[in-house]
């Protein structure tokens, strides 16, 4: 059905992609370091966050608002101590390019991997199958490249729910995300062994949209980021606690 609604509405999609692109509100991304420490005394965990725009902070003023400021601060409070944290992400990055990006980034030594991507693979129309393979070869990568043992890959977003996006392209992008979003589930049932997990969508982000959004109606607000960065550490700081007994 979702293949037969594209045909049909191909031409409305193409004008409200074109208008949205000429009309959206461009935010920088958030100013700051894109490495640093959080927290004090002993080391508890090296964390690499890789995005695109949301992992990059658009929507906060700066790096300590946005998901990698609040995400490292949130874990060093949780597992009492410090907290060491690199940010590789950037505007307009699918899967594929911060794929590309681990390639050739300089990288600190991490214990973890947190991953802000699929937005833009559900604007381009990236195959579901396609994006969690994608997934997969990062973490795989990072493995290899800075020793990451462990990987929590966030969900698409609500996209059903951005007040940007004018119908029906906010339904498609939507239920294209929600496709992502299973085929992610489905990947890492497979995985959880190898240190592969999923976050289920920042789901109140569909109720609570106008107040968790940034002015552009497209990526978080310091609140957004503040709920997901303490959903994120909630998750992890479990499965730390679960891995040390």
């Amino acid at each position: 059905m979702l293949t037969f609604a594209k045909i049909a509405l191909a031409p409305l999609l193409l004008w409200q992609g074109a208008r949205v692109r000429r009309q959206a509100l461009r935010l920088p991304e958030a100013e700051g370091a894109r490495a640093g420490m959080a927290g004090s005394g002993e080391l508890k965990l090296r964390l690499l966050i890789v995005g695109d725009s949301s992992g990059a902070g658009v929507g906060a003023a700066t790096q300590s608002e946005a998901l990698a400021g609040r995400l490292s601060a949130a874990l060093a409070k949780r597992l009492d101590g410090s907290v060491h944290w690199q940010l590789l992400a950037r505007t307009g990055n699918r899967t594929a390019d911060s794929l590309q990006q681990l390639r050739v980034a300089t990288l600190e030594p991490a214990d973890l991997m947190v991953t802000a991507l699929g937005v833009n693979d559900a604007v381009s129309q990236v195959g579901a199958r396609l994006w969690a393979r994608q997934l997969d070869e990062l973490h795989q990568l990072a493995a290899q490249r800075c020793g990451v043992r462990f990987t929590l890959h966030s969900a698409v977003p609500p996209m059903h729910a951005f007040p940007l996006l004018p119908q029906p392209l906010r339904w498609l992008l939507g239920a294209h995300a929600l496709r992502l979003n299973r085929a992610l589930a489905r990947s890492v049932l497979g995985s959880v062994e190898r240190g592969v997990q999923a976050l289920p969508p920042h789901l109140h982000l569909s109720d609570q949209a106008a107040l968790l959004m940034a002015r552009d109606g497209f990526h978080p607000n310091p609140e957004g980021y503040r709920l997901w960065a303490d959903t994120l550490a909630d998750r992890i700081a479990r499965q730390i606690t679960l891995s040390s007994r």
